[in-house]
């Protein structure tokens, strides 16, 4: 199985990084701002790399609890959230700016508040 300590630890650091997102965010009103406003592609780069970073490490917690904890949190399309991971990380110069926006605006939120819950049934023992 998987210690409980470490895994709570992986995922305040993901917690910590995906925070970081909403205000690199913020001033984006529309896809297009990614590249049209003077600091756009800058943010662009860098929520772009947290969610890079953030797909691997679901994708190693998924491997090393054997798909036990994800699955008990199907609000969020994990294979999604690991697969934004892949694309982006292989198709970097062809960031789907629509997609990328919608990300931002609609996933992220949930994703922050499922991963607080995640971390605080596991220091309960309710994960």
């Amino acid at each position: 199985m998987y210690d409980p300590e470490l895994l709570v630890e992986r995922l305040e650091t993901v917690l910590e990084a995906l925070e970081r997102i909403p205000r690199r965010f913020m001033g984006i009103a529309h896809p297009e701002d990614f590249r049209a406003i003077p600091d756009g592609i800058d943010r662009m780069d860098a929520i772009c790399m947290i969610l890079i970073a953030a797909g691997e490490e679901f994708k190693q917690i998924d491997r090393k609890t054997e798909g036990q904890l994800l699955s008990r949190y199907p609000g969020i399309d994990w294979r999604g959230a690991i697969g934004v991971r892949d694309v982006m990380a292989h198709g970097y110069f062809d960031v789907n700016v629509l997609q990328l926006f919608s990300i931002c605006r609609d996933d992220v939120p949930r994703l922050i508040e499922t991963v607080r819950t995640m971390i605080r049934d596991i220091k309960r023992g309710t994960a």
